[in-house]
């Protein structure tokens, strides 16, 4: 079994959520008490955020930089970003020798097994203005739509002021189905919840869409890639 390293803590609350999922695979997969063999760096979650809101994206990518050696020279075979927006670093992350595994990438192989073709999106005003993310679905031949400006500053506040504070809200809920509502509106198939904490408001059973929950598609990703043959 590979050694599967964790950038986690972006924010703490959903990388609970990885280390259980990956777990909960290997041992469907292996029986008995298997279980996986994880290293996890949690970061400082505060001191990204500053640098995100600021623009400051070479700090944040030091950052990275940094946990990923950390983890590669701890062992780790693999590494997983915990973070959808936190992908954006990926290019600036030289010196790194062992795999990463794109959670945009393993998005968009679900998306294409399902035979999806134009899909919303929700996550930070980020990973939805930005290219980093969505230019890895449209690689695939999926069309991505966002929701407008006023609600992608709305789905923004949610996640950073709510979700990663451990808030749940039912009326933050009812915004993310509105948005939800508005891409099945649009001819959307699905939609991405293409930020590890949106899955702790909406889950498959909320929704007028099929949900692509990133978080579940990443951990179980790498859980199958740490238990293939060499």
């Amino acid at each position: 079994m590979k050694t599967i390293g964790l950038i986690g803590g972006m924010s703490w609350e959903s990388t609970v959520t990885y280390y259980q999922k990956i777990n909960q695979i290997v041992q469907e997969k292996l029986g008995g008490l298997h279980s996986a063999e994880i290293i996890l760096f949690s970061i400082d979650f505060a001191e990204l955020a500053e640098y995100q809101e600021n623009d400051e994206w070479d700090k944040a990518a030091e950052m990275m930089k940094e946990a990923a050696q950390r983890l590669e020279k701890g062992g780790a075979d693999l590494l997983l970003i915990c973070a959808n927006t936190m992908h954006k670093a990926l290019p600036y992350m030289t010196g790194v020798k062992i795999p990463v595994l794109h959670i945009a990438t393993a998005t968009a192989a679900k998306l294409k097994e399902d035979g999806v073709v134009r899909v919303g999106l929700l996550g930070t005003k980020y990973t939805l203005l930005q290219d980093f993310y969505k230019a890895k679905i449209a690689e695939a031949g999926i069309e991505v739509l966002i929701p407008e400006s006023e609600a992608v500053e709305e789905v923004n506040r949610i996640i950073y002021d709510e979700l990663c504070r451990g808030i749940l809200r039912d009326s933050s809920r009812d915004t993310l189905l509105k948005e939800i509502a508005n891409f099945k509106e649009r001819g959307a198939q699905g939609v991405i919840l293409g930020c590890t904490e949106l899955d702790l408001l909406v889950s498959e059973k909320d929704s007028c869409l099929p949900v692509y929950d990133t978080t579940m598609i990443h951990a179980e990703a790498a859980a199958l890639e740490a238990l293939k043959e060499d």
